[in-house]
């Protein structure tokens, strides 16, 4: 169970104060950049950062430790553990969660493009777009461009949402986080949160970020081919679960999640 968002008081003008906002980064074997990725994540205005050690065997801990974060251990290994890990570690203060990843290749200095609106009230969740944002060269390959693109048609088909990406930089508001029911323990965890979001007829917005190459290490989907196919085949195995577990839900009108200027 989640811990329950107690969101800050009003300043002595009326006025809301600036809401709380936890960064949850979910890494396994992120020795290399891990300080790095806390150390620019810390130059944002966030209250705290959590790293969540996958059952890491090198020095992540240790390296995101002397960076700054608190880190937290979740020895049972599946991206979606580890971001649930995560989530159930934030402050009870917290109103907005950020993911982001471990290995340097999101860019934390374009957090408020995912944040403001929920901050405005516009929206509840933000999910970055790579296929719309400035990708460096080598930074993804093409079954990961195509993999985003299918699985936004298929879920547009499904609930009228329209996705480019399954990027994992994304924000959502903490409340209605703990709405949705996360159940998803590997890669399909954020297949999961975007359908869920649609589901529940969520504010969505989609908004481009640029993406880079990991900063040191090896990727655990698409560098090695038995990685890719293990991911793949969870995000799958994700899209058919949660379809079916929403067959009765009635159909919801055309959304697109446009893209933020």
């Amino acid at each position: 169970m989640f811990v329950p968002t107690q969101p800050r008081k009003a300043d002595p003008s009326g006025r809301p104060l600036r809401p709380h906002i936890s960064v949850v980064i979910p890494a396994l074997n992120e020795e290399e950049p891990i300080a790095d990725v806390v150390r620019s994540v810390a130059r944002q205005r966030v209250d705290e950062i959590i790293v969540v050690d996958n059952g890491s065997t090198d020095g992540t801990s240790e390296q995101a430790q002397s960076a700054g974060a608190r880190v937290v251990k979740e020895p049972r290994r599946g991206y979606g553990c580890a971001c649930r890990a995560g989530v159930k570690a934030v402050s009870p203060e917290t109103n907005i969660v950020v993911f982001l990843d471990g290995d340097g290749s999101d860019c934390p200095d374009l957090m408020y493009r995912l944040v403001d609106p929920i901050v405005a009230g516009t929206h509840d969740f933000v999910i970055g777009s790579r296929a719309r944002g400035n990708c460096e060269s080598g930074s993804m390959n093409t079954q990961q461009l195509l993999a985003g693109r299918m699985a936004g048609f298929l879920l547009g088909l499904l609930y009228g949402v329209r996705y480019t990406d399954m990027c994992p930089f994304r924000a959502i508001r903490r409340a209605t986080l703990e709405q949705l029911g996360m159940r998803e323990e590997t890669y399909g965890w954020n297949l999961e949160m975007q359908m869920r979001a649609a589901q529940t007829r969520l504010r969505i917005l989609e908004v481009p970020v640029d993406h880079r190459r990991r900063a040191g290490g090896q990727s655990k989907v698409s560098g090695t081919f038995k990685g890719t196919i293990l991911a793949s085949s969870r995000i799958v195995a994700t899209f058919l679960r949660v379809a079916r577990d929403s067959r009765a839900a009635r159909a919801v009108p055309w959304r697109s999640a446009k893209a933020g200027r």
